[in-house]
């Protein structure tokens, strides 16, 4: 199971196993939902929601990312699709 620094910065899998971003993952993975938010790293922080499994926590991410796009995203689904985010089983992690 990833955790969830893991988990939110995985950017991809190499069959079974997460690949990781270390960079990034070093730089902001003490932040919270919100904060991810407020600088832009939407997928980061939709991850971060999802992970959480806290409704509260996407209606933050969706409230603050149409308020900085001017879109009028109403629900996680679209952020799915926009973001190629899905929880997924994963024993294993790579670190880039």
């Amino acid at each position: 199971m990833l955790s969830r620094e893991e988990f939110i910065f995985t950017i991809g899998y190499d069959g079974p196993a997460a690949v990781i971003d270390n960079q990034a993952k070093k730089r902001y993975s003490s932040l919270s939902t919100r904060q991810l938010a407020e600088k832009g790293l939407f997928r980061a922080a939709y991850s971060s929601a999802i992970w959480s499994k806290d409704p509260q926590e996407l209606t933050t991410v969706i409230e603050i990312y149409n308020k900085t796009s001017c879109a009028s995203i109403s629900s996680d689904t679209s952020l799915d699709r926009l973001f190629g985010v899905f929880p997924v089983e994963v024993k294993r992690s790579i670190v880039l």
